[in-house]
């Protein structure tokens, strides 16, 4: 049951990440800059990626970090696989290859693995006991 709470966080990354490129898509000025976007995207990943490591840590998981960065990140690409890519990169004349090819995806996924991680090594994995007495 862990893991549910793991997916459901991978899933809020997915979403937001998601959105945040159809928004920056929609921007005049970011239109045709896909490095700008990117970069956007990347800072921004950051946060939604602490959001959904404290949303799975707020029941007291203890979880390795790097596991559920990989969870998460697992969540996202199988989301891409079966959303993204037939919906919206297919349609506008991409592939999966290119898709799945590109360097700025698994950017993204190393970027939620180890934001997840060092999440956990901040927050939980030094976390004292609080039935510990001196």
């Amino acid at each position: 049951m862990f893991n549910l709470r793991g997916i459901v966080s991978g899933v809020f990354v997915w979403l937001c990440v998601s959105i945040s490129f159809y928004i920056l898509e929609n921007i005049l000025i970011l239109k045709g800059s896909l490095i700008a976007k990117a970069i956007i995207v990347m800072i921004c990943i950051s946060f939604y990626t602490f959001f959904g490591a404290q949303f799975y840590y707020k029941k007291g998981n203890q979880t390795n970090g790097f596991v559920l960065g990989i969870i998460m990140s697992a969540t996202a690409l199988l989301l891409d696989v079966f959303i993204t890519v037939p919906f919206v990169e297919i349609p506008n004349g991409r592939s999966y290859q290119s898709f799945f090819s590109s360097p700025l995806l698994w950017v993204l996924v190393l970027i939620t693995v180890f934001t997840v991680y060092f999440y956990w090594r901040k927050k939980i994995r030094y976390k004292i006991p609080s039935d510990f007495k001196h």
